[in-house]
């Protein structure tokens, strides 16, 4: 799907942070595909078999955990990694590829205190980034995917299809046409090592879409398709599902009221640099579930 630079091969050791990640399982393949041998780091072993070193970039002994690495790929939550970069660097760090999210633009004006606090944290978790490699030689890439889908496993599109198994039908804010772009995890871990291999990603940034984009209720209805179901869906005014989002959040932590006002809302991005530099060229979305 990406075609790799053969003149660029990623200097080793590799060290793959949050390897249980939605992407790392897809990542730690296509290393070991290349034969790199990649450490994995996590809290828990990955399902794929590959050396494993347990553990959390907030442990206070992370300096002897971290083994020697020259590229490192960061698929943890990038605000975790400003505080590890001095360990990383002084374990041979050369070269860093790390996930952000889309989310630092899209939640910055979110009714949801909560959304607004994690679009702050990933836009100085980014520039702290940012600063500390180019003061101290590292080359870095920042990874911004759209919304990442990994069927059954995530908790955008395979909840829906949790909801559309359990209730047969998905309620809908308004007419559900604000704009989406899906982008599967097996198709960012490819993304990820093309760019580590292309020299032109050095000290940029990438926003990373789907293959294609399509109304939130196109979404819904494909999620029906990959479940072998009639597409059923509940249109609603947006003030009613807010007041069943309230209601259900005791039963669905992750349930808030601006999951509606977004439904309406367009969040696309533009990836073309990405299919220049590295020739990102994501599948289109028809998941299986």
């Amino acid at each position: 799907m990406l075609r790799m630079d053969t003149d660029n091969t990623l200097k080793t050791p590799v060290l793959v942070l949050g390897a249980t990640s939605l992407i790392g399982g897809h990542l730690l393949e296509r290393l070991k595909a290349e034969d790199l041998d990649p450490v994995a780091f996590s809290r828990r072993p990955p399902s794929q078999d590959a050396c494993w070193i347990g553990g959390d970039l907030k442990d206070p002994d992370l300096d002897e955990r971290l083994p020697p690495a020259a590229t490192v790929f960061s698929l943890s939550p990038i605000w975790l990694l400003p505080h590890a970069l001095p360990t990383l660097k002084a374990r041979g760090m050369e070269r860093l590829i790390a996930f952000s999210s889309t989310s630092r633009f899209t939640k910055t004006d979110s009714p949801d205190e909560g959304e607004r606090a994690v679009a702050l944290e990933l836009a100085g978790a980014e520039a702290a980034v940012e600063t500390w490699c180019a003061e101290h030689g590292v080359a870095w890439t920042i990874l911004r995917p759209t919304l990442i889908y990994d069927e059954g496993h995530d908790e955008n599109v395979s909840r829906i299809a949790r909801l559309v198994k359990r209730f047969h039908l998905m309620p809908l804010s308004g007419k559900g046409e604000g704009l989406r772009q899906p982008v599967h995890a097996a198709d960012l871990a490819a993304g990820a090592l093309a760019a580590a291999h292309a020299p032109a990603t050095r000290n940029r940034a990438y926003d990373l879409v789907g293959g294609e984009t399509v109304t939130y209720r196109v979404m819904v209805d494909r999620v029906f398709e990959g479940l072998g179901k009639h597409p059923r869906s509940l249109t609603m005014p947006t003030w009613l599902f807010a007041l069943i989002m309230r209601l259900a959040k005791p039963f669905y932590p992750g349930a808030t009221t601006a999951m509606g006002s977004r439904m309406g809302q367009d969040l696309t991005f533009d990836s073309s640099d990405a299919m220049r530099d590295f020739e990102w060229n994501p599948r289109k979305f028809h998941p299986r579930f």
